[in-house]
């Protein structure tokens, strides 16, 4: 009826409502129930709940595909890794989230499968390495590199290879990036991050365009038990319908700091790859001091998660898992929504404190 194509922003409030009738509820209700009366689309809580239905609606709306929600970000990431062929090989990015990471390297030393490591900003070296492989998978920015992928020259190449695409699109978001638009087969989401917004929920999710992926991933979800609660698919939707607002304030903060952060004579390096909330620095004074001043800020929050209302940061190095090509001081700071005078207040007094 609305006659022209809606704005994301439009869409992040609008997709997955209930019908608009007489005494309905305006926003979908929570079901709480591990059995359904039989003739629907589930009889099973593990099968289905229609509280899901309205997350899926609208990142599937958003990201121009179907989604489905699963228990966490790396279960999402575990279904579709499952998908993938015995000992064929996936290409992935040498410097990208450590729980991505892990599965494949895991399953490398299994013999499942093998696994090609590749810069992901170097599209001639991901192209070649996708040839004759089963799936690419690519962070775009890459957490904590922040480095960008080429996805369509990579989903050309590799389509014409018969590999198959998939993007972690979780740092971007559909509002900056739809990877199936660029020709990408699925898009992973750890929806605990900007997608919900408010560090609440542990939630995940893949969007793919082809109904028989859908079917297959929708039916590991299934044999996995790898699905999502009722309450965290309703605070999901709840946050996505934010994200707009959210994304604009925290990414132009993100931008302003990013500049200061250059311009500092403490900061050896700062990356921020012009869109989004993420910036990844380092400051001179090294490791143990970088470690120090993530412990001692009074506004930014020191903390492994990111993409919520509040600033936080952390030296990724601290996790013994963390790709050994991140810098020992690199701190990954994820920008709020705040006032950016105030975060930058706090970052020169712990800069100071430490230098």
């Amino acid at each position: 009826m609305h006659g022209h194509d809606l704005s994301p922003s439009t869409i992040a409030v609008g997709a997955g409502r209930p019908d608009r009738v007489p005494g309905g509820p305006l926003n979908a209700p929570i079901t709480l129930a591990s059995a359904l009366v039989p003739g629907g689309a589930s009889e099973y809580g593990r099968h289905g709940n229609p509280t899901w239905d309205s997350f899926e609606t609208v990142l599937g709306a958003l990201e121009g595909g179907r989604a489905l929600a699963f228990a966490s970000g790396i279960a999402a990431t575990t279904a579709l890794f499952d998908l993938v062929p015995a000992r064929a090989a996936v290409v992935a990015p040498r410097t990208a989230y450590y729980g991505s990471l892990s599965q494949l390297h895991e399953r490398a030393r299994r013999g499942q499968i093998e696994l090609r490591l590749v810069d992901i900003d170097d599209t001639a070296a991901v192209i070649a390495a996708a040839d004759t492989a089963a799936l690419v998978w690519i962070e775009s920015p890459t957490n904590p590199g922040l480095e960008i992928a080429d996805i369509e020259a990579i989903s050309r190449a590799a389509s014409q290879a018969g590999t198959a695409v998939a993007v972690d699109n979780t740092f971007a978001t559909p509002l900056r990036q739809r990877p199936l638009e660029l020709g990408a087969d699925f898009v992973v989401h750890s929806a605990s991050k900007l997608l919900s917004g408010h560090s609440d929920v542990i939630l995940g999710a893949i969007v793919t365009n082809s109904d028989r992926a859908h079917s297959a991933i929708e039916a590991r979800r299934s044999a996995l038990g790898a699905i999502p609660g009722a309450m965290e698919t309703w605070l999901a939707a709840r946050g996505v319908r934010t994200l707009h607002v959210r994304l604009d304030r925290a990414e132009a903060n993100a931008r302003e700091l990013h500049k200061r952060l250059t311009a500092s004579r403490q900061v050896s390096s700062a990356r921020y790859p012009g869109f989004g909330t993420i910036i990844a620095f380092e400051i001179t004074a090294g490791p143990a001091a970088a470690q120090k001043m993530t412990e001692q800020s009074d506004i930014i929050t020191y903390a492994t998660s990111l993409g919520g209302v509040e600033s936080t940061w952390e030296r990724r190095r601290r996790h013994a898992g963390e790709s050994e090509t991140v810098p020992e001081g690199l701190i990954r700071l994820s920008v709020g929504i705040e006032d950016v005078e105030d975060l930058w207040i706090d970052i020169q007094n712990v800069l100071a404190a430490v230098s």
